[in-house]
């Protein structure tokens, strides 16, 4: 199959003599925590639009169960939390940025909850769980398993309250507007108002994750990478594309969504057993269910091929009733409408694809190699997580880099470095050369190949053969022009499935989340290091 994949600045026509215009300070994309903290930032300094896919309470955020990690326990350290990420990052952290993250987050923590956050306590004491890769509970968690919707609510009121945050939900961003090697804004769409221009000085991504390319995922519908692919096509530096995390443990009903089962159910004791009932994780680490995500996700994976059995079972069984339905509300209540209570009854399981580490490449404020475009959440790469990411930092890495990207833009603004939108902007694309393909069916297609070739374990021919069949449809999608966001959403989960097997086909060693079965080995001498890419080099 001939390889076609054409990189354009922009996917569809537009002139800016025709379109409605926008014109801010600071544009964030984006509203999961990182986008949400961003923006708060950066209102102290100017006008910021927050645009949002669907609606601002529909991101990975909401749906975040198990905590956030946090140095606030009596008996923690930032020290501690810091050599814990390390380890768990197989070699590839940035030391800065670990220190960074975890030296500003009990802080963020702490104004979060004078934000009013609040956060599960007994006895009048902040209660703390413990994580794989953890070496001690930091785990604070909030209405049980619901987290993330906490935290989301708290940031939500808080940008609702600030006159200067303009939200703009069910807006799609196209592309960025790049002219002279800057970012000066968006391309936008809203079904109702159709397509505009949001001029901004600085422009912050906080699109979140890349699941929904997966067949098994634990990510809501609008996790299609759109961030990754608009940053890839504005000529930004992506970095460590082939890192995707795995969740051990998802919800296995044959037929429904894959729903996450959080890690703090391992972490408060629950036991991972095969058909036969046989507990497994013992033989393959120490740490047994509470081993990285990595490990145990392939661990699960292994036994789901050695019994020929489509999942394995989580076993809760041994703990008390109310305590269950308590500590994980929404965990019972999701088993229970499937006729499965948890107190009496296995849960299968079995992993899905659940968290991107790599993205756009930042610097410790949050900004990426193309001028005025910074990216925070889990669009960037900030070399926190390395190759696998530690349990519960993601949400501490949205605070701590939302906040600090908001900042920089603001800074940015206060030295008086505001950009002027050039005066005509316009895009003129080339008619399709090839015939229509259907393209629900190239999004299913694509689901499904990348489940089985760039999943928990991949390998040489599997990879190649995909990239052959992701560059046969580019071939018939990415020449076309269109007007909707499922189309626009469709080239870029191609542009990002792409970028991802042709990342994982050159790292030829097995590290962290990355095991490749020609390569299972950790393979220091070549491969401690990072490997980025940008559109035409």
């Amino acid at each position: 199959m001939k390889k076609h994949l054409e990189s354009r600045h922009c996917l569809t026509h537009f002139s800016s003599r025709a379109l409605p215009h926008i014109f801010t300070d600071v544009l964030v994309i984006g509203g999961g925590v990182a986008g949400l903290r961003a923006a708060i930032a950066a209102s102290e300094y100017g006008t910021v639009t927050l645009l949002t896919k669907e609606n601002v309470e529909e991101s990975n955020t909401t749906y975040a169960q198990g905590g956030v990690a946090v140095a606030l326990a009596e008996e923690d350290s930032v020290e501690l939390h810091a050599r814990d990420t390390i380890t768990t990052g197989c070699g590839l952290c940035d030391d800065e940025t670990v220190h960074v993250v975890t030296g500003a987050g009990p802080d963020c923590v702490r104004e979060l909850i004078d934000w009013g956050a609040s956060f599960d306590r007994a006895n009048g004491e902040t209660m703390f769980t413990k994580e794989g890769g953890h070496s001690i509970a930091r785990i604070m968690h909030a209405r049980g398993d619901a987290t993330g919707a906490e935290i989301s609510a708290t940031l939500i009121k808080v940008a609702r309250g600030r006159d200067p945050i303009q939200l703009l939900e069910d807006h799609f961003a196209i592309d960025l507007l790049v002219a002279e090697g800057a970012v000066h804004g968006a391309l936008v769409y809203n079904p109702v108002r159709g397509m505009m221009l949001v001029w901004a000085s600085q422009v912050i991504l906080a699109t979140g994750g890349i699941g929904r390319i997966y067949r098994e995922t634990t990510n809501p519908p609008s996790a299609t990478g759109d961030g990754v692919a608009i940053a890839y096509r504005a000529g930004a530096v992506l970095e460590d594309l082939e890192f995707v995390q795995f969740h051990p443990t998802t919800l296995y009903i044959a037929g429904a969504s894959r729903t996450l089962i959080s890690e703090t159910v391992r972490g408060e004791g629950a036991r991972l057993v095969n058909r036969t009932g046989d507990r497994f994780m013992p033989d393959y680490h120490p740490d047994a269910e509470l081993a990285p995500r990595d490990v145990v996700s392939r661990a699960i994976h292994s036994e789901m091929q050695t019994t020929k059995h489509p999942c394995v079972y989580l076993d809760v069984t041994h703990l008390d009733r109310k305590h269950l339905e308590h500590r994980f509300p929404a965990i019972y209540k999701e088993c229970l409408s499937f006729d499965i209570d948890i107190s009496k009854d296995l849960v299968p399981v079995r992993p899905s694809a659940h968290y991107f580490i790599g993205g756009v490449k930042v610097d410790t404020s949050g900004r990426s190699s193309v001028k005025n475009l910074l990216a925070v959440g889990e669009v960037a790469c900030t070399g926190l997580h390395g190759a696998n990411r530690l349990g519960s930092n993601s949400l501490l890495e949205g605070l701590v880099f939302g906040a600090r990207a908001g900042k920089a833009a603001g800074e940015t603004l206060s030295r008086g470095e505001r950009t002027r939108s050039p005066q005509n902007v316009e895009c003129e694309l080339v008619g399709p050369t090839r015939g229509a393909i259907d393209l629900g069916d190239v999004g299913n297609s694509l689901r499904s190949l990348m489940w089985r070739a760039a999943g928990i374990e991949r390998e040489e021919a599997h990879l190649e053969t995909a990239e052959d069949y992701v560059d046969f449809w580019c071939g018939y999608v990415m020449d076309k022009t269109f007007s909707d966001v499922g189309g626009w959403t469709l080239q870029n989960m191609l542009t990002v499935a792409k970028l991802i097997l042709h990342a994982a086909r050159l790292r030829q060693e097995s590290r962290g989340v990355h095991f490749r079965t020609d390569f299972p080995e950790l393979d220091d001498q070549h491969w401690n290091r990072h490997i980025t890419i940008c559109r035409g080099g």
